[in-house]
């Protein structure tokens, strides 16, 4: 094939193949112009004696990847972690705080299929004050360490089409600034209860404290103000929509709540 250089905008470049294949493919440039061509040794030879390129070879066959193996336990978690984990739970929302005294952590949702557990996104959260601690108490500011059940939810909002049981009530209204001095309202406009000193099945408004009041209670997982909590778990608006409406209590979900360490004891 003889090239007029009066069709090309560049010149062209020619190039040997590995393969032995040839192939002459116009393609566009910056400017909608442009040719690149692609020839063997033996061709140009070949070329020049009858001005007629020889015949493409097949194209390769295309390598078929396995797919990654899915772990067969939580990861990050440690055997005291990991029993408390119910045998029937197929969601698990996995809270990690960045350290035992920090109040910022990371929230993944992993969810059982067969093969293993599949990891969901990974969203960034805030927790309690002064972090975390295996023996909460009413004003510690300290979230606490455990597994705890996700059974109801609600908030200010309309249901964002949840499977939870959901309670809608102007009672999940919150005014005031936070220790940032950020702004509070709108954190309770979707929430999910732990099923920390709580009755599960009722409202996240319910006030009834099995371990007594002394224990604290009414924690949380609401909408992010930009700032730590006082023990609850927040994140954004839209990843909370997102949460409710993955969280399925046929698959009995629950929240690993802790700093890395103690979540790998």
């Amino acid at each position: 094939m003889r090239l007029n250089k009066g069709y090309l905008s560049a010149t062209a470049a020619l190039v040997v193949s590995a393969l032995g294949l040839t192939t002459y493919q116009h393609l566009a440039g910056s400017d909608g112009s442009g040719v690149r061509v692609h020839a063997t040794s033996a061709e140009q030879a070949d070329g020049a004696a009858t001005g007629e390129s020889g015949p493409a070879s097949a194209a390769p066959s295309a390598t078929v990847q396995s797919r990654p193996q899915l772990p067969a336990q939580l990861p990050g978690l440690g055997p005291k972690t990991l029993a408390r984990v119910p045998a029937d739970s197929r969601q698990v929302v996995v809270v990690t705080g960045t350290g035992k005294h920090s109040s910022a952590s990371r929230v993944v949702l992993w969810e059982r299929v067969d093969g293993g557990w599949r990891q969901g996104r990974t969203w960034a959260a805030h927790n309690g004050y002064k972090g975390w601690t295996d023996e909460h108490y009413e004003g510690d500011l300290h979230s606490p360490i455990g597994v705890f059940g996700l059974t109801d939810a609600g908030g200010r909002l309309a249901d964002p089409g949840t499977k939870l049981p959901y309670h809608q009530s102007s009672a999940f209204s919150v005014s005031g600034t936070g220790f940032e001095g950020e702004p509070l309202a709108g954190s309770f406009d979707y929430v999910i209860a732990l099923n920390y000193n709580r009755q599960p099945g009722t409202s996240p408004m319910d006030g009834t404290k099995p371990m007594g009041a002394n224990r604290g209670g009414g924690i949380w997982i609401h909408v992010d103000h930009g700032g730590p909590t006082h023990a609850c778990i927040s994140l954004t608006k839209t990843h909370m929509r997102e949460l409710l409406r993955t969280l399925d209590p046929s698959q009995h979900p629950v929240a690993v709540m802790g700093d890395a360490a103690s979540l790998a004891r």
